[in-house]
């Protein structure tokens, strides 16, 4: 069922002078809030107000808030194919924004409920600002690549380059230090940076991904590493190559998440789980309807995002594992992973090694916060999979997501 209108342009964040001042603050590089004292057990309640906006507390109406990207899927399926009212409650359109910071802000101040948001980002979000919200499911796995200018065919050839990430807290800066760091090549900020690159050297710079392929192009850049569409629009447009698939590194990563306010799973259980059931249904929608799904998120479709279902079906559809083997983009056939895929399932082992590997990788000067969490605690303190396991078996438990009955797994990496 798809929506019969367009969407709205992309939202910007227009808040009373006092309030853009205190959180420009927030998102700063030297955040405000003490980073010495943040651990898993005070999350720092009080920081944040959970009830600014009495409609979305008090009212059953689902606002989503999501970038125009694949991992948002599920979310837009959600309301668009009537999920959320089969759970017999009310949703807006999913509202969209053009970067993280922007949509973070929007969740801080309660003008949606319900987002999807990178998994390092939901750490910083609880952690370095002290935000009352909790994970509450995966929103997908996989999703994203390193597109990188045509002439480059390999990873040492981005020494002396500058490749743009979406955001400090992100897998995508995770998994990309990780793989310039196996070839000898050093992360830096290009932001702090007063002279040239060094030959081994490689500058990282935050852009917001309708930025990317534009910057690509006008060869501003060398590379990004993103989720979708933008890798395919890159293709597509024949500005750009895949050097790598995320996926083919980390195997079935997650990189967004279902994020919502703490205050609503503590004090409307029934709504929170009605939203999560939602999400949940939508997700097994998605992985048996994909040419329908490329449709409905194409601006041909339901309009979520501005690219033509040509750009969508090539990533949902139009996978040929032979191809990107050939490319050199996989080097793991034998995972048999797909370019996107959604399970909602939030592993615990993934929660512990991203936080583990994060402590070793150059964030922006807010990150020292990371230090100091314990990976486990924070596995529990982090993420609520109550209402997601619930969601699971009500759709046929987790083999319908082709999961082990366990709900565990232990984290795959190869370079």
């Amino acid at each position: 069922m798809s929506s019969p209108h367009r969407s709205s342009p992309w939202r910007t964040i227009s808040p009373s002078r006092r309030r853009f001042l205190k959180l420009a603050g927030l998102f700063s590089g030297a955040v405000a809030l003490s980073a010495g004292n943040v651990g898993c057990q005070g999350i720092g309640r009080k920081q944040f107000s959970e009830g600014t906006d009495e409609r979305v507390k008090n009212g059953d109406t689902v606002r989503v808030g999501y970038l125009p990207i694949t991992d948002s899927a599920p979310l837009l399926v959600a309301h668009d194919q009537g999920f959320f009212r089969q759970e017999g409650l009310e949703s807006d359109r999913p509202t969209p924004y053009r970067s993280w910071k922007a949509i973070a802000t929007a969740f801080m101040e309660r003008q949606v409920n319900v987002i999807h948001i990178l998994m390092p980002a939901s750490l910083w979000l609880r952690y370095s600002l002290q935000f009352p919200a909790k994970v509450v499911a995966w929103n997908h796995t996989n999703g994203s690549a390193i597109t990188v200018h045509p002439s480059i065919r390999s990873p040492e050839q981005l020494g002396g380059r500058t490749i743009a990430i979406p955001f400090w807290y992100s897998i995508h800066n995770v998994v990309l230090q990780m793989l310039l760091n196996q070839y000898g090549l050093k992360p830096v900020s290009s932001l702090t940076l007063n002279r040239r690159l060094a030959s081994n050297e490689v500058g990282l710079v935050v852009l917001p991904p309708p930025d990317m392929v534009k910057a690509l192009s006008n060869e501003n850049i060398a590379g990004y590493i993103v989720a979708e569409p933008f890798n395919s629009a890159a293709e597509t447009a024949q500005v750009g190559r895949l050097l790598r698939l995320t996926g083919d590194i980390w195997r079935d990563h997650a990189c967004c998440v279902v994020f919502m306010h703490e205050a609503d799973l503590r004090d409307r259980p029934d709504w929170s789980q009605g939203v999560v059931n939602g999400i949940v249904k939508a997700q097994q929608w998605s992985r048996g309807n994909r040419p329908e799904l490329a449709h409905l998120l194409s601006k041909n479709g339901s309009n979520y995002m501005p690219h033509s279902v040509d750009v969508l079906d090539r990533i949902l559809n139009r996978y040929n594992n032979d191809f990107y083997r050939k490319e050199g983009a996989i080097h793991h056939p034998e995972w048999r992973s797909r370019r996107i895929d959604f399970q909602p399932y939030p592993f615990p082992s993934y929660t512990t090694d991203l936080v583990k590997t994060l402590k070793t990788t150059l964030l922006d000067e807010s990150g020292t916060f990371i230090q100091n969490l314990d990976p486990n605690v924070v596995a529990k303190d982090l993420v609520d999979d109550q209402f997601v396991t619930r969601a699971i078996n009500l759709v046929g438990g987790p083999q319908a997501f082709g999961l082990p009955q366990t709900l565990s797994r232990a984290e795959t990496l190869d370079f």
